[in-house]
């Protein structure tokens, strides 16, 4: 007997039928996998900046994982348990600090991603993350730049078990401040590298060389404080933008970051020192002048503001915290107090405008004008090493009134 033909609207409904059945089968088999079978990575995204990058993985399952560090090159290891990584090469393009990702597997029941860096990195967060509404897990890897003494702290400190970064631990995030230890200074030697800055109009000397020497006598002076580690963000000529600084002072926990400048302006009978608060409005049109200015040190090295993550727009829009705003302001007063009678001036030589250097929200900032290199008289004193040790001291002995009036105050 010849069979009879199915209805187009039949064989269309038994076909959506069989889908939803094979779909059905499926996704049970996903999350259900046995706990013997290896742990699925299904997708991923890499994003950062110069000074951060951020993995997120998602699994099949919750993974267990470690985290360590290598040297030469700059290298972080994550170790997961058997790994089956169906991601797409493009997911785990390097980002941001990260230069390079390799991940597969590395022994019987081990895999491992490793993340090299060109410059130090350390792990700032590490987590592991449940979906809600799904049998699925995230793993976020947060890394920043360090100082490379931080890194080899690491080195010096870990273990293959002391290293274990447990998924079940909370965020291992690194605020500024550290609690128990000493008070940490970061010190900011202002341009550098392929930025000079400024540049002397008797001398020709380069503004990023009288922030550094003048940065290292400072250094060396606040160390010379009781329970003090001051440590410079570049001991070198190289390039740091201004989002890394920044991060450099909060992954050393700094109390304090200061950065030093010597500027120049069309005036060249202005000269004297200033100091400088952050703020969205500028004080006057000489605080934004050299605002705008100073800004502009990322775009001369190719880094583009728009291209910051979101997080970061929202640090340039809310500022800083009102009570980190505070302690600067107090930081401020305590510097120009330091200098009077001592160091030359400007008129009101507290100021404030939007220095993007000073936007760490946990970090009480101030950047400090040593003098303008456009007046020949500032800058046969910007490049002389004795006066630069003078007013090191001062600065430093100004760093402890404030620390002093802190404590006094219970901050």
């Amino acid at each position: 007997m010849p069979s009879l033909p199915i209805p187009y609207p039949l064989r269309l409904a038994a076909g959506a039928l069989l889908f939803l059945l094979c779909m059905a089968l499926a996704v049970p088999a996903f999350a259900a996998a046995p706990a013997s079978a290896p742990l699925l990575a299904f997708s991923a995204r890499v994003a950062g900046d110069d000074a951060r990058t951020r993995l997120v993985i998602d699994f099949d399952r919750k993974p267990e994982f470690e985290v360590h560090y290598v040297a030469n090159p700059y290298r972080v290891l994550i170790d997961l348990p058997e790994t089956d990584f169906g991601i797409k090469a493009e997911e785990m393009e390097a980002r941001g600090i990260i230069s390079d990702i390799r991940y597969g597997t590395m022994a019987a029941g081990r895999s491992r991603i490793v993340l090299t860096a060109a410059r130090p990195i350390g792990v700032v967060l590490a987590e592991v993350q449940e979906e809600k509404g799904a049998t699925t897990y995230r793993l976020v890897i947060d890394t920043a730049i360090v100082t490379d003494q931080a890194f080899q702290e690491k080195m010096k400190t870990q273990s293959w078990q002391e290293a274990s970064a447990s998924a079940g631990q909370s965020a291992m995030l690194l605020p500024g401040g550290k609690a128990g230890g000493p008070f940490v200074i970061a010190v900011d030697a202002g341009h550098g590298g392929i930025d000079n800055g400024a540049s002397g109009g008797v001398t020709k000397t380069e503004e990023k060389v009288v922030t550094l020497a003048f940065a290292r006598q400072l250094a060396e002076a606040l160390n010379k404080l009781p329970d003090t580690r001051a440590f410079l963000t570049r001991d070198k000529d190289e390039f740091l933008s201004l989002s890394q600084r920044v991060q450099l002072a909060r992954n050393e926990g700094a109390n304090l970051l200061i950065s030093i400048h010597a500027d120049t302006v069309r005036q060249k009978d202005i000269r004297g020192a200033t100091v400088y608060t952050i703020s969205d409005k500028a004080s006057d049109s000489l605080a934004a002048s050299l605002a705008e200015r100073e800004n502009l040190s990322d775009q001369i090295a190719g880094i583009a503001l728009s291209e910051e993550p979101a997080e970061v727009a929202d640090i340039l829009l809310d500022l800083t915290r009102r009570e980190t705003q505070a302690f600067s302001v107090n930081l401020a007063r305590s510097v120009v107090g330091a200098f009077k009678d001592q160091v030359l001036l400007i008129n009101n030589p507290h100021r404030h405008a939007g220095f993007r250097v000073l936007t760490a929200p946990d970090v009480p900032s101030v950047l400090v004008e040593l003098g303008f290199l456009s007046n020949k008289d500032d800058e046969k004193l910007l490049v002389d090493p004795a006066w630069q040790k003078k007013v090191a001291g001062l600065l430093a002995r100004a760093v402890g009134e404030y620390r002093t009036t802190v404590v006094a105050n219970g901050g």
